[in-house]
């Protein structure tokens, strides 16, 4: 049976967005491809507003957080996390070898500037955090975390993952200034899993020179020398990157502001109807994620509640991590609209009637 998906990642496609992966295959080093290639860059750039480097590998964004720390760092980091994922992102980087700073702050609460001050010194060599922490549903403010560490030490870079930000809420590069930004397609862009993007600086790409064992797939000097000429390093998922040009299209079509004010709207209804259905949502207010909204379980019976809600053809998702057994999540990205989001809250209505 098919659900209409309102989860964390893979998200809902739309029919034509799938359709745009029938095109012809073509060759990954011809011409076709290289246009292909260079209109996907470009419309990034357009969307995000920035005139740094787009790269893009066949993998998820995980491919990306790892070689953003190989390339960014050889000795030592600073990892901050209020999750899961940012647990993770520390997680890549001691695995790689290099000794991680931790500063963890509770779960539900933002990162902050208050949490890497006097925490940046001259030998920290990047600091890397989750700007929407996906198991929590908190969204940072990445700026001033980034400002943050500039003012400490103005060489160590801003490493930093947005799988659940980008495209839905605005990340503001321009004063953001990250050296590593990194998502993929299968989340507030609304496609099938399969690519990772990375923005990168300049800087992380002189500090990648300096760097030694960066890998082949995640070396970013290599990426950079094909993508320069609008080529990727090694074969991408062809059908996959027709139907990113195909959505990259619709989103401008739509206008950034739109889009992330249509994100913000769902967040709002969903935490109204948490707040008169169930005990609110997890998250302190004035951070809380535009694309998940994390709520509270309570004395639901939520493996009920989930059964039945899949029976009306939707599918939301379980908690996640420290926090899984007292909450759920409620994921509203992508080409999701407040339309569809207030069906599934009907749904959700009709569910708890019946469970009364």
């Amino acid at each position: 049976m098919s659900r209409k998906l309102f989860t964390v990642g893979p998200v809902h496609v739309d029919q034509e967005v799938l359709e745009a992966m029938t095109a012809p295959m073509i060759t990954h080093r011809s011409k076709d491809y290289k246009n292909l290639h260079g209109s996907v860059v470009e419309k990034i750039r357009k969307a995000l507003g920035t005139d740094m480097d787009v790269f893009m590998v066949g993998g998820s964004a995980s491919v990306f957080l790892e070689g953003a720390i190989r390339n960014g760092a050889s000795r030592r980091t600073l990892g901050l996390t209020n999750g899961s994922f940012g647990d993770r992102f520390i997680e890549i980087a001691e695995l790689n070898g290099r000794k991680v700073d931790k500063v963890r702050a509770d779960w539900g609460k933002a990162v902050t500037p208050a949490h890497v001050e006097g925490r940046v010194s001259g030998d920290v060599e990047a600091v890397h955090w989750v700007s929407n922490e996906s198991s929590t549903g908190v969204l940072s403010d990445s700026v001033a975390v980034a400002e943050a560490v500039r003012a400490q030490n103005p060489d160590a870079l801003a490493l930093v993952d947005a799988v659940t930000s980008a495209f839905a809420s605005d990340l503001d590069l321009k004063r953001l200034e990250p050296d590593a930004l990194v998502f993929g397609t299968q989340k507030a862009l609304a496609l099938p899993p399969g690519i990772a993007v990375m923005i990168a600086s300049e800087r992380l790409l002189a500090k990648a020179k300096t760097v030694q064992d960066r890998g082949f797939y995640t070396d970013l000097l290599k990426i950079k020398k094909q993508s320069d000429d609008n080529y990727a390093l090694t074969t991408p998922p062809v059908s996959l990157m027709y139907a990113l040009d195909f959505q990259l299209d619709r989103a401008l079509r739509e206008g950034m502001p739109a889009r992330y004010r249509r994100h913000r709207e769902m967040e709002g209804m969903v935490a109204a109807w948490a707040e008169s259905r169930l005990e609110g949502v997890f998250p302190e207010a004035g951070r809380r994620s535009a694309t998940i909204s994390v709520l509270n379980r309570g004395a639901l019976d939520f493996e009920r509640f989930n059964a039945a809600i899949k029976a009306r053809g939707y599918e939301i998702s379980s908690g996640y991590g420290d926090v899984k057994e007292k909450t759920f999540r409620i994921g509203h990205m992508g080409d999701v609209t407040p339309k569809a989001l207030g069906e599934l809250l009907e749904a959700m209505d009709g569910v708890l009637e019946e469970m009364q």
